[in-house]
């Protein structure tokens, strides 16, 4: 029987995700980390692979992400401050890269940083 997965995130480097990974399993959900070994071996292309994937069986996504959004830390300013987002106001943001165009592609450290509200999906640049 084929088991799907549904992608809860994605980490920069294999270290940030071992906290919400370890949450996950301890509340009794299997995590899987696609990527994983890759990033370690070569950390410079983390980036341009879109870094550690945390997964989890999509039977278990709901409760994943209950879990996931409690402890998850979003996108904050240079003073610490939560991003607020423009459009519904929520402090629910994440990093961003559309990594569109060929540029961008090969050189995923050139793009502009963007921040995506979680909660609206809107797109928004500092």
């Amino acid at each position: 029987m084929k088991q799907e997965f549904y992608t809860l995130g994605a980490f920069e480097f294999a270290a940030d995700v071992q906290i919400i990974k370890g949450k996950l399993e301890s509340e009794g959900i299997p995590v899987f980390l696609k990527d994983e070994n890759t990033i370690n071996t070569d950390p410079l292309i983390s980036q341009a692979i879109g870094g550690v994937k945390l997964q989890v069986y999509t039977r278990d996504k709901d409760r994943a992400l209950n879990i996931y959004n409690e402890i998850r830390s979003y996108a904050q300013d240079s003073q610490g401050n939560l991003i607020s987002c423009p459009n519904c106001k929520a402090q629910r943001s994440e990093v961003y890269y559309s990594r569109k165009g060929i540029i961008n592609k090969l050189f995923p450290f050139l793009e502009k940083k963007k921040y995506k509200c979680l909660k609206c999906n809107m797109i928004t640049q500092p």
